[in-house]
């Protein structure tokens, strides 16, 4: 599991749980998705999410018969786990040095399973701007050595922005970054 987390928290289970639910706050998540996705019987899963909503981490939601969980934005510690996840992850990395390096960018779209905050280490990256391709092959390369994750982009440009509605719907997607 992650260094940033282990020595801070000794549950790896609820480290996935964190990682899962506060890297996109938007999304939800019910007990028995997470436990197969994490591969983990539901009580392992159910006693995690029992103590993060205990400590006020996680709003909970009765839907039907389920119970949907999610990041709890209004806690006082939101905003640093927030970060934590994602550093975690590697995302204030990939930000900056897309930032940067990559020519007239208009916004870096999170989407899929990252969006979900689904950790599979696939980081699936949509553009939108006028993107120097050279520069982008040399920062993914990198940025995947550094973090150990596989990432991959797609690119949209200025010229194309109509297209953006359509790749996105239906999709799982987190606005990372966005020119003002």
């Amino acid at each position: 599991m992650n260094d940033l987390f282990s020595g801070l928290i000794t549950s790896k289970t609820r480290i996935r749980i964190l990682m899962r639910l506060f890297l996109n706050p938007n999304q939800h998540a019910y007990l028995r998705e997470m436990a197969g996705e994490f591969n983990l019987s539901p009580s392992q899963v159910r006693e995690e999410l029992q103590h993060l909503n205990e400590a006020g981490l996680l709003k909970r939601e009765k839907c039907g018969r389920q119970i949907n969980y999610q990041a709890n934005e209004k806690h006082p510690l939101f905003p640093e786990l927030s970060s934590m996840v994602q550093k975690a992850l590697g995302m204030d990395r990939i930000l900056d040095s897309i930032i940067e390096r990559l020519g007239d960018l208009e916004q870096a779209w999170l989407i899929d399973d990252y969006a979900e905050g689904k950790d599979t280490g696939l980081i699936d990256l949509l553009l939108v701007g006028d993107v120097d391709q050279a520069n982008l092959t040399d920062l993914v390369r990198k940025t995947e050595a550094y973090i150990g994750r596989v990432i991959r982009t797609l690119v949209v440009s200025a010229n194309e922005r109509d297209r953006l509605d359509h790749i996105l719907r239906n999709r799982s997607r987190l606005l990372l970054w966005q020119h003002i």
